[in-house]
């Protein structure tokens, strides 16, 4: 058994190269159980294609992801996609199936990961839903929701599994700021509720202060800091400062 002190993920030495391009740069950092840890950064940053390494989507040029102390390049075959099933992913665009339910969608994970009855698997798609808040909807195809059902319909989904980890893509991008805010607090109550570990990839800075236990914002491939809500806040760093201000004048240069 993992030791409850000891992070549930660990970040070290992660290089990426895409033809050539360096798009992560020796990035380290632990991600503790139970946090709601934040990736910020500006467009082209690297905070994407960090946060599918981390869920194992993606394969590192070197450098290793440690869950739960072990490295998941050294874990194969059966035994790495049994790792990968303790992970949820929500989706930027939700990436619901439109010629399903919402029910059928949240019930595709546990159809393809486990042997149950249909009628468990309903029931534990259903619980799900009523979670995220989508009781009575469970009959509803997708086109039928409005973006910010989509978005917690995918959540449902992500949570479907009973993940350890949930990562998130941009959860709030092209939301209103009153269901933005809703999403938020819906990432808030099922990290505690659950009792999971939820990492989110946003550039949307009222989220990070909203939802953050730690943030670690990227700056051209590289981690500029990590640090809580209010110590990024604080930050001295005039990249920090620049970027969680929306300031046109700084160190970022538009190109």
């Amino acid at each position: 058994m993992p030791n409850p002190a000891d992070p549930i993920l660990s970040v070290q030495q992660i290089k990426k190269v895409y033809n050539g391009r360096l798009v992560l740069d020796n990035v380290s950092f632990d991600v503790q159980r139970g946090e709601v840890f934040v990736i910020m950064g500006g467009s082209g940053c690297g905070k994407s294609t960090m946060l599918r390494i981390m869920a194992g989507g993606v394969q590192p040029t070197s450098g290793k992801i440690l869950f739960n102390g072990r490295d998941m390049s050294a874990v194969k075959g059966d035994e790495r996609e049994k790792m990968r099933r303790r992970f949820g992913m929500s989706f930027q665009s939700a990436a619901l199936l439109d010629y399903l339910t919402v029910e059928e969608n949240v019930c595709l994970p546990i159809k393809e990961h486990t042997k149950l009855d249909p009628h468990i698997i309903s029931i534990m798609a259903q619980t799900k839903l009523n979670l995220v808040g989508l009781q009575g909807f469970a009959n509803f195809l997708p086109d039928a929701l409005s973006g910010g059902m989509r978005k917690r319909a995918g959540l449902a989904r992500a949570i479907a599994m009973d993940p350890e980890i949930v990562f998130y893509d941009e959860p709030t991008a092209g939301l209103d700021p009153v269901v933005c805010a809703v999403v938020d607090q819906l990432i808030l109550d099922l990290t505690r509720k659950l009792q999971i570990t939820s990492i989110v990839v946003t550039h949307n800075m009222e989220s990070v202060f909203r939802i953050a236990d730690r943030v670690a914002m990227l700056y051209q491939g590289r981690l500029l800091q990590v640090g809580t809500a209010q110590e990024i806040k604080n930050s001295s760093d005039p990249v920090v400062q620049q970027f969680i201000r929306g300031e046109i004048d700084g160190p970022i240069q538009m190109s």
